[in-house]
C-alpha cells in the first residue's frame, strides 16, 4: 500500500508537468486515462489500457515521459508499463519503456478462430481487478440530511445486488460524494460477495477502451470482457454524451447485463431528464431502477465532515475555526478537506498555529469570490412570471389552466438547471409539489425544447435575462 501510495504522489507531480507541455485534448487522451500502480528500486511503473495505447505512447510522448520522471522524481528512473493484452480475461504484461513495442508481438494472445485470445497462464475469473478505491467505504461516509436517503439505498444495493434497485442512479453536483458511495459500494460487494467481478471505470476511460477496441480489432474482446461482469460502476455518465457508437455499444452491455440478474450502478452530474446528447433508449433504461440525488452538503454536514478529516489527520484546529469554514466554504466535500490541506501547509511553513486570521486568510484565497449574486429559485419565479406577464402568486395556487402550468414547468426546468438546490426544496418553492412533479417538468420542457424552434428560442430569451439582474 506504501509503495502504492508513493505511485500515486510521484505520478501526479508528473501528471502537472506533463500538462503544462501537452494541450488539453492529447492529455485527456492518452494521460488521464493511465493508472500509477506501483514505485520501487527506483521504477515507476502505469498501467495502460490496451497494447495500442502503450505503443502509442512510446511512439509519440516517450521523451516527455522521460523528461518528466526525471524532473520530478530523479535522474535514472526507469518507466515500466503494466499492459491489458487480453480484454476478455482481463491478463496484462510488463513491459519497459526502454524496450519500445519491438517485444510486445511476443507477449500478445493468440486467436483460434473464433475462440477467446489465450495465454500460456490465464487467471480465473475472480482474479479481476474492480479499480476499486479502499480509502472510499462506508465507514468513512459522512451521513447527513443531503446525503442520508442515497447512502440507505447504496447499502441495500451493496447487501443484495441486482435484487432490489437495479440500476441504481445516483446523481447530484461535483464533490457532494458520488464516487465515494458507489466505491463504497463496489468494497461491500466483494466483501460480501468474493466471487462477484465487480468493476468501478469512468465513463470517460470506458470510451476510450471502446475507441481502442475498434482501433486494434478487439471489439469482440471488449464486449465480451464487459458481459462477463456482475457488478458494473460507471462514473460521470454524462461524458456519453454526443457519442452516439459508444453509447450503441453500452446499450447493448446493459441489455445483456440486466438481462442475466447483473447490478448495473451509474452517476452524473445531473438527473436523467436533464442529460443532454443521450438516447432516449438508454435514458429509459436509466429510469429503470432508482434514482437517488445527492445534494451539497449543508452546515451541519459540513461541520461533521470537517472534524472527520481534522481527526483522520491528526489536527487540532479550534471549533471557531470550524464554524467559519463550515459558513463559508460549501460548495462541495472537496473543497472543504482542501481547505483543511491548505491549514496545515500553511501553518507548518509560516510557523503558525492554526487560528480564525490563518483560516480567514486561506478561505478569502481559496474560495470563489463573485460580485455577482449567484441566482436563486425566487429569482427564476421573478424572471419567468415576469417574462409571461403572470402575477408571481398565481404560480403557487393549485391552479390547471394551461399557461400557468406552463409557466410552473419553465420555473422548474431552469431552476433546475441553473441553480443547485435539490428537485424536492424546487418542488416546495414552486407552487409546493414534490420532487416527482419537478422531475415530470423538466422531462416536458425538455422535450419540447427538442421539437419547437419558437418555444426553444423563448427560453433562450428568458435564460439570457437571469444574468441581467
Amino acid at each position: 500500500m506504501i509503495e502504492n501510495n508513493q505511485a500515486i504522489v510521484l505520478w501526479k507531480r508528473c501528471l502537472a508537468f506533463i500538462k503544462d507541455n501537452v494541450n488539453t485534448t492529447a492529455f485527456t487522451t492518452w494521460f488521464e486515462p493511465i493508472v500509477p500502480i506501483k514505485y520501487e528500486g527506483k521504477a515507476l511503473t502505469i498501467g495502460v489500457p490496451s497494447p495500442f495505447f502503450y505503443e502509442y505512447l512510446e511512439e509519440k510522448y516517450v521523451d516527455l515521459l522521460r523528461t518528466a520522471l526525471y524532473k520530478e522524481i530523479g535522474e535514472g528512473t526507469e518507466l515500466m508499463y503494466s499492459i491489458v493484452t487480453d480484454n476478455t480475461n482481463h491478463i496484462d504484461i510488463e513491459m519497459k519503456g526502454t524496450e519500445r513495442s519491438v517485444a510486445l508481438p511476443e507477449a500478445k494472445p493468440v486467436y483460434n478462430g473464433n475462440k477467446a485470445p489465450t495465454l500460456l497462464q490465464a487467471p480465473v475469473v475472480q482474479d479481476l481487478d474492480p479499480h476499486l478505491n479502499p480509502n472510499y467505504n462506508f465507514e468513512n461516509f459522512i451521513k447527513g440530511t443531503s446525503n442520508e436517503f442515497s447512502l440507505t439505498v447504496a447499502e441495500t444495493v451493496a447487501q443484495n445486488p441486482a435484487r432490489t434497485f437495479n440500476p441504481l442512479f445516483l446523481y447530484g453536483p461535483s464533490g457532494v460524494g458520488k464516487t465515494h458511495l458507489i466505491n463504497a459500494i463496489g468494497t461491500r460487494i466483494k466483501e460480501l460477495y468474493p466471487e462477484k467481478r465487480v468493476l468501478y471505470i469512468s465513463a470517460h476511460l470506458f470510451q476510450v477502451q471502446y475507441t481502442d477496441s475498434i482501433r486494434t480489432n478487439h471489439f469482440n474482446d471488449f464486449i465480451t470482457f464487459y458481459q462477463q461482469i456482475d457488478v458494473l460502476i460507471i462514473d460521470d455518465i454524462q461524458e456519453f454524451a454526443g457519442v452516439t457508437k459508444t453509447q450503441n455499444t453500452f446499450f447493448h452491455i446493459f441489455n445483456h447485463l440486466h438481462q442475466n440478474g447483473k447490478q448495473l450502478i451509474l452517476t452524473s452530474d445531473r438527473a436523467p431528464v436533464m442529460l443532454q446528447g443521450i438516447e432516449d433508449r438508454l435514458l429509459t433504461r436509466f429510469k429503470w431502477g432508482l434514482i437517488a440525488e445527492l445534494e451539497r452538503p449543508d452546515i451541519d454536514l459540513r461541520k461533521n465532515i470537517l472534524r472527520s478529516k481534522i481527526r483522520r489527520d491528526g489536527l487540532n484546529i479550534p471549533d471557531a475555526v470550524i464554524n467559519y469554514i463550515a459558513e463559508n466554504v460549501n460548495e462541495s466535500v472537496r473543497e472543504l478537506e482542501g481547505i483543511v490541506n491548505s491549514l496545515l501547509v500553511y501553518s507548518i511553513q509560516l510557523k503558525r498555529e492554526i487560528n480564525l486570521d490563518l483560516a480567514q486568510h486561506i478561505v478569502q484565497k481559496a474560495v470563489r469570490c463573485s460580485e455577482i449574486k449567484p441566482l436563486t429559485v425566487n429569482d427564476i419565479i421573478e424572471k419567468v412570471c415576469s417574462h409571461y406577464q403572470l402575477d408571481v402568486s398565481v404560480i403557487h395556487t393549485k391552479t390547471r389552466k394551461r399557461e400557468v402550468v406552463q409557466v410552473r414547468q419553465i420555473a422548474m426546468y431552469l431552476a433546475k438547471k441553473h441553480t443547485d438546490v435539490s428537485s424536492g426544496k424546487i418542488g416546495q418553492l414552486i407552487g409546493n409539489k414534490d420532487h416527482a412533479t419537478v422531475l415530470h417538468a423538466c422531462k416536458i420542457v425538455k422535450d419540447q425544447v427538442e421539437v419547437d424552434k419558437a418555444f426553444r428560442q423563448e427560453l433562450e430569451k428568458i435564460e439570457a435575462s437571469l444574468h441581467q439582474g
